[in-house]
């Protein structure tokens, strides 16, 4: 059955996201924030070697106030504590939610755990312009999400080659073979498989075991949402993924670094005894 127009949240989401970069731009106008992003100080943070070392399981740990299909995860939320305490128990790298009206997030979250960590960064939001990619530069990002579903092959593509001459690396999103045919031929690198439809926002984490088989072998891929049990990093891990993004589960912890040190802990312990 073909979804209803209105349980499209994700074209909500977009178009939120366009009416936001407009009125960032008319208090901070391209030129300065061009400035601004110029003069990041410190050496960028590789997401994509922190996923492609040795070891693991790779977890990049999400911060994350609020969800569209949960609600307020997290009462009393403070980004730069959580993310001191995922650097300090194994995460390869962090995501930190900026997008301000469905998911309570900000910009200023990401300088936070900027200055407080020295883990590669994502910023993780729904970006449809340039103007997005030089915010994520000047906060302290090393990387930045692109979803493909909320892009056309065209822009996908731009983003992409503007992201590179900001020196950004790009996590390509799909979530179904349609889309990652798309990001394989838009030359992406690092795709991230969501198992989560944002438009219905429903978690089905076969689409991550089905579509796997389709991602090129010099493309390193990440799975997304719906992680929550050693057995899915070890499971996932055995297919191929070198990278699993969660969030909620830490979120809806009394203490999400904790939280992640324990889950790293039993997948690793359930892959020495499963060797």
């Amino acid at each position: 059955m073909a979804e209803s127009p209105t349980a499209d949240l994700l074209a909500t989401i977009v178009s939120a996201a366009r009416r936001i970069v407009e009125v960032r731009k008319e208090s901070t106008p391209l030129t300065e924030l061009e400035r601004q992003a110029s003069q990041r100080p410190g050496p960028t943070r590789s997401l994509r070697a922190a996923l492609a070392a040795a070891g693991g399981p790779h977890v990049i740990a999400e911060c994350k106030r609020r969800s569209p299909s949960k609600g307020v995860l997290r009462a009393s939320y403070d980004p730069v504590a959580i993310a001191r305490g995922y650097s300090a128990n194994g995460a390869a790298a962090i995501s930190v939610l900026t997008e301000p009206t469905f998911f309570d997030g900000s910009l200023d979250h990401l300088k936070g755990v900027r200055a407080a960590v020295d883990l590669p960064l994502l910023r993780k939001d729904f970006i449809v312009e340039e103007y997005q990619l030089l915010e994520a530069k000047a906060a302290g990002a090393d990387a930045v999400l692109l979803i493909v579903s909320a892009l056309g092959p065209d822009e996908l593509k731009m983003l992409q080659r503007r992201a590179q001459e900001l020196e950004l690396e790009v996590l390509v999103e799909v979530h179904n073979v349609d889309e990652l045919r798309t990001a394989i031929e838009s030359g992406a690198s690092l795709i991230g498989v969501n198992n989560r439809n944002l438009r219905t926002l429903e978690v089905n984490r076969t689409v991550s075991y089905e579509l796997i088989a389709l991602v090129p072998r010099d493309v390193l891929s990440v799975s997304e949402s719906g992680i929550r049990a050693p057995d899915d990093l070890r499971q996932l891990g055995a297919l191929g993924y070198r990278g699993f993004l969660v969030g909620e589960r830490f979120m809806t912890a009394p203490d999400p670094g904790a939280a992640l040190g324990e889950l790293l802990s039993l997948a690793r312990s359930s892959v020495t005894s499963c060797s």
